[in-house]
């Protein structure tokens, strides 16, 4: 039987999501998908978003550094985090209202300045506001997402989120291979000056290559703008629900990727900075899964796909949970994690977006909310977790998240009349 098309988010509550936007940049559709500058999009995304991810091999250097109690270390993942959450917030929106491609520019040369603060900071203190900001500014990726979005046919949609997607993806995966390589040969500062003055390339690259963008017409003010993501997500129950995926899923990819860190750099294994970033690249199939993920999101397989991705992440974790006794297993494991995290994250956006093509910057802002907080609060869980209770009970964190995700998504298919 021909499976039908997921439940998208009614007509009647679109209306009620103001300011109306009209996104002008549609004019570009043939220049802006080329295949070149869709992959120039997806390479922006991959450099701003690691960013993000550079601090979780360098955890242990950080912390002995600078002096940081091992339990606390996990606050530079968090402090990330929250930066991130505020610019989702009274950023991205922006999108709808400003010029884009001008908010992407400045978005990268601010990000270069945060970095360059964070890769020079001597105090925590100051390491902790650097990576605030350092968050903040990485929210580039959503405007530059969204704006490929907006672009797209809607018959293609999903397959175009999914690729950009890829890219950022890609992004998150090698920065913790490009950030134990860099730290192992020149130490954790350079990951960040070094990535400083990449932001400073993206930008001018970008500048060259993109056409003039106009900006969208908004029949609102800033403040009409951010006041219309909360009735978004009060009027329209798949933000919500796909939001609640997505605070889930990025909590258990949270709890893996900021504490594996630990056991892999401690005895028995001792493993280098470099060693530990390997295990990103065994996390590219999630990247591959990316597009697939749209693709079958856009022939109405959204729900499916969600329901047995949710139960590969559950069971994802019996692998990983071998970490002592086998690097295979654990592989095996970081592999299924990621391709089932980034599938359900690709089925989030190209559902959402399909709602409201006039307001997608709000609507992404909105659903990486839950997603940044899902990933602080996992982030700051795992480390705790560890310090007390050890590696098991880190697993027995992340299968439980997990499990939560896929018990909401049973139970709001039950419900479904």
């Amino acid at each position: 039987m021909t499976p039908q098309p997921d439940a998208s988010l009614s007509t009647a509550t679109r209306s009620q999501a103001k300011p109306h936007t009209q996104d002008h940049s549609n004019t570009h559709t043939s220049v802006s998908l080329s295949r070149a500058l869709t992959l120039l999009f997806s390479a922006v995304c991959a450099a701003a978003v690691a960013n993000v991810y550079f601090a979780q091999p360098l955890l242990g250097s950080i912390a002995s550094e600078l002096g940081v109690e091992p339990g606390m270390i996990g606050t530079v993942v968090t402090a990330t985090q929250v930066g991130y959450a505020l610019g989702l917030v009274f950023i991205v929106p922006l999108g709808d209202l400003l010029n884009r491609k001008a908010l992407i520019l400045a978005h990268l040369l601010m990000s270069a300045v945060a970095l360059g603060l964070a890769g020079t900071a001597q105090h925590w203190a100051i390491l902790l506001s650097a990576m605030i900001f350092v968050g903040l500014f990485a929210v580039v990726v959503q405007i530059v997402v969204a704006y490929a979005a907006a672009l797209a046919a809607p018959s293609q949609r999903g397959q175009v989120v999914g690729t950009v997607t890829s890219g950022v993806v890609l992004g998150i995966l090698l920065a913790r291979l490009a950030s134990g390589l860099i730290a192992d040969l020149a130490g954790w500062r350079t990951v960040y000056l070094g990535s400083a003055i990449l932001m400073l390339v993206m930008a001018a690259i970008l500048c060259k290559a993109t056409p003039p963008s106009r900006a969208p017409r908004v029949n609102g003010s800033y403040r009409a703008l951010l006041l219309s993501m909360v009735g978004l997500l009060k009027t329209e129950p798949t933000l919500r629900l796909r939001g609640m995926f997505a605070l889930l899923i990025f909590a258990a990819f949270s709890v893996l990727w900021t504490s594996m860190v630990l056991p892999l750099s401690a005895q028995p294994l001792a493993l280098s900075h470099t060693q530990i970033g390997l295990f990103g690249l065994a996390g590219i199939a999630g990247a591959l899964a990316a597009s697939r993920a749209g693709r079958w999101a856009d022939q109405g397989w959204g729900q499916r796909t969600t329901g047995v991705s949710l139960a590969l992440l559950t069971v994802s974790w019996l692998g990983t949970a071998q970490v002592e006794t086998s690097l295979w297993a654990l592989i095996l494991g970081v592999v299924i994690l990621d391709f089932a995290v980034q599938a359900v994250h690709v089925t989030n956006q190209s559902l959402i977006f399909a709602a409201h093509p006039d307001a997608q910057s709000r609507l992404l802002g909105a659903y990486m909310c839950f997603y940044s907080v899902g990933s602080a609060l996992g982030a700051a869980a795992a480390t705790q977790v560890y310090a007390h209770w050890g590696w098991s009970a880190v697993c027995l964190l992340g299968a439980a998240i997990s499990l939560a995700a896929w018990l909401l998504w049973l139970a709001s298919r039950i419900s479904q009349p």
